[in-house]
């Protein structure tokens, strides 16, 4: 606690004043800072207990400002299990967040299809997660000012945020999907037997993120409203080889229906 109360109190002393909403760019998804307005920005180094990001597109950057005129709080880029932290790690900013009095976090990642109605660059709304391994975030001593020792999942993604997000899918004439996403540690891709697996048990996108942030974040009281970018289909869902880059050059290329629907999204919070 006394690491989180740190990090709140600097980025307090930063920020003239903090905003309901944040939200969080996954791969290839930073060129959303550039709509923020009236910014101001600090670098995860500078942040006591941040760690500085090293994946292709994800700056490292916690930035506070306006989009649309409504004020936002926006963290481009983040730290993954794969490269080393812990889950507990990852999901250190969710709580700095709650800290500082954030009640909404949009939380975005680029993920591999699984569901055959998919395709390449389509959206998808996250009604819900898989997540399989032993490890969590909230392992180890509760933070009781926090949330509870045991904490409820039923609605980890915040059925009115989703509505919000549908109707601007609406307005902005997007096709949104929505789906489960399932979680895997990574940073291998997953093999064809790993994903129809992930089929059969309900999945319909596949990623190396998020989770753990949504279960701190369901634990913390965080209405959570999570978008993917469908990057790429899932090994043996396509035939081609997966890269980052080819993940990082879809997200560039669908770009701009990202940052409109998040605008659209933010403006009916």
């Amino acid at each position: 606690m006394e690491k989180l109360r740190k990090a709140a109190g600097y980025l307090s002393a930063r920020f003239d004043v903090i905003p309901e909403t944040a939200i969080v760019l996954g791969s290839g998804l930073g060129g959303f800072a550039d709509e923020i307005e009236n910014k101001k920005v600090v670098s995860y180094s500078e942040i006591p207990g941040f760690s500085s990001t090293t994946v292709l597109g994800h700056a490292g950057k916690m930035i506070c400002g306006d989009v649309g005129g409504k004020p936002v709080l926006c963290l481009s880029g983040r730290n993954h299990f794969y490269e080393g932290h812990s889950m507990k790690d990852t999901a250190f900013y969710v709580r700095v967040l709650k800290l500082l009095g954030v009640k909404n976090l949009v939380i975005t990642n680029a993920s591999g299809g699984i569901n055959g109605g998919f395709r390449q660059g389509d959206l998808m709304i996250i009604t819900d997660h898989i997540k399989f391994f032993d490890d969590s975030p909230l392992r180890g001593e509760n933070y009781g000012e926090l949330g509870p020792r045991f904490n409820d999942m039923s609605a980890a993604y915040s059925p009115d945020l989703i509505a919000l997000a549908k109707k601007a899918a609406e307005k902005e004439n997007i096709d949104i999907k929505e789906g489960v996403y399932a979680f895997m540690p990574g940073p291998s891709f997953e093999t064809p037997a790993e994903i129809k697996m992930l089929g059969i048990l309900g999945a319909d996108a596949v990623g190396m993120s998020t989770v753990p942030e949504v279960i701190t974040a369901a634990h913390c009281s965080l209405s959570v409203l999570g978008i993917s970018c469908i990057t790429n289909m899932a090994a043996g869902i396509s035939k081609e080889k997966l890269s980052h880059d080819d993940v990082k050059k879809t997200a560039d290329e669908n770009a701009d229906k990202i940052k409109r629907l998040i605008r659209r999204t933010l403006s009916l919070i």
